[in-house]
């Protein structure tokens, strides 16, 4: 047996890297149904041409359950970013082409974007009813699309290997819908860390999506409330800024 190499460590999942294998185990606490569906959006972006690790198994491990992909070898755009920081805006720029073109690929078998937000929202506690509903209606007003969305695209998930060519990875909040919310969802994860590459981002994006910025930032109330609703406490503050659905009229 090859010697594990731990990769992260989370409350509730270990990854960690076995030869020429990831694996992601997960806690006995963790729903099976949630790394089953992992594996499940993961194939279907994977049959769907996407660059990304190919699944291997799911398995039962240690009480809980495991998902095992291929390793890909290369360095994530945040590791090169760290290394090269002069090159920031070089490495923004091809995270949002390789986002671009994601966004531009089909994947109906995925849940839908809409569907997924309005759920959270619906349940939260954390918001009183009328700022509830008039994110739902908000949500409502946005144009239908059908795109492939990540969910978390950002610079820690995306593996770029030595010849220059990229691969995806984490695709356990991934949907099928607007690629503006899944702009301002990145937009949103750069802002928790560093504003200043956030911005960055934004104009990048919407320059070469040809995208007016006022509509992602119009996702940004929604996006924020979702965020919400994972309780990180050092996140709470600037969250609850953005969920002011009046901000960003």
């Amino acid at each position: 047996m090859a010697n594990r190499e731990i990769i992260e460590e989370k409350s509730y999942k270990t990854v960690y890297r076995e030869g020429n294998v990831i694996v992601k185990e997960f806690s006995p606490s963790h729903p099976k149904a949630n790394v089953f569906n992992e594996a499940y959006i993961h194939t279907c972006v994977e049959e769907a041409g996407v660059q990304v690790p190919r699944i291997i198994s799911v398995s039962p491990a240690n009480g809980g359950w495991a998902l095992s992909m291929e390793y890909v070898s290369g360095k994530t755009l945040e590791q090169l970013m760290k290394e090269n920081p002069e090159k920031t805006t070089e490495y923004i720029e091809k995270l949002v082409d390789i986002q671009i073109e994601v966004c531009l690929r089909k994947v109906p078998k995925l849940r839908n974007t809409r569907y997924k937000l309005e759920e959270v929202i619906n349940g939260m506690t954390e918001i009183d009813a009328s700022t509830r509903y008039e994110l739902l209606q908000r949500i409502h007003g946005m144009k239908r699309h059908t795109r492939l969305c990540h969910g978390d695209f950002v610079p820690s998930n995306v593996l770029i290997r030595e010849d220059g060519s990229y691969c995806i990875l984490d695709w356990a909040h991934a949907s099928s819908g607007n690629a503006g919310a899944d702009a301002a969802i990145t937009y949103m994860r750069f802002c928790l860390e560093d504003p200043e590459k956030a911005d960055l981002y934004l104009k990048t994006f919407c320059k070469r999506a040809d995208m007016a910025v006022q509509y992602v930032q119009t996702w940004m109330p929604i996006v924020a409330a979702a965020q919400l609703a994972k309780h990180k406490e050092s996140e709470r503050e600037l969250l609850e800024k953005w969920i002011s659905v009046a901000e960003y009229q």
